[in-house]
Order: structure tokens, then sequence, then C-alpha cells
């Protein structure tokens, strides 16, 4: 291992560069857990960017979202794997419900806030 390639794996979050075809088996937990954990989850494909590689986002009903990076061939059996339905992002976009989530939670972190001046 060169010197660049530690770099190069910390970038990739210790995948390498290369694309393996799927998620790495943490990734692969996660999105499964996170699927089981929630009712209504579909998921959203971001293309591939120069920064990050094809990534997903699953969306729950209730807007709450996660996103990973899966890779080309990963993004291709996400589908099946998870028994969910898989949107490409650049035909449908995010879905409102995602954007609402955004919204509250971020109101709720300002009221929070707020709430804490307050005490002071």
């Amino acid at each position: 291992m060169g010197l660049l390639d530690r770099f190069r794996g910390a970038v990739t979050g210790g995948r390498g560069t290369g694309d393996r075809g799927s998620t790495g088996n943490a990734d692969t937990r996660y999105l499964a857990d996170w699927v089981r954990a929630r009712e209504g989850v579909e998921g959203f494909l971001e293309p591939k960017t120069t920064v990050t590689d094809v990534t997903v986002v699953l969306v729950a009903s209730d807007g709450e979202w996660t996103r990973r990076i899966v890779g080309e061939r990963g993004a291709r059996r996400l589908a099946s794997d998870l028994r969910i339905p898989v949107y490409d992002v650049g035909k449908t976009g995010y879905p409102q419900r995602m954007r609402d989530h955004d919204a509250r939670k971020r109101i709720e972190r300002q009221r929070a806030f707020d709430d804490e001046l307050r005490d002071l």
C-alpha cells in the first residue's frame, strides 16, 4: 500500500476507489436495518458525480431519510435486496415529504435553541 492509497481509502470510506458493484457489508446491514425499522420506505438513486459514486437516498413515509454510497452495480441490486421501490432522482425529483421533514427538524432545532437561551 502506497502513501496515496491510504488517502484514497479514507476518502471512499475504506472501500477503495473501484466500483465493487455493491455496498460494503456495514452499509448493506445499515440500509437493511433502516428499511426494517421504518414504514413506506422508497429509494431514490442519485447519479455519480466527480466527488461521489452513485448514492441512494432512502425516504420513509414520514419523510425521515438517510443516504449511502451504493455504486453502479449495487444500485441495480438494491431494489430486489431491500424489496422497496427505487426511483431515479433525476427523473422523479425528491419527494415533498423529505423536504417537509427537514423543515420540521429545522424548526424543532430552532425552538430547542431558543429554549436554551431563555434558560440562561
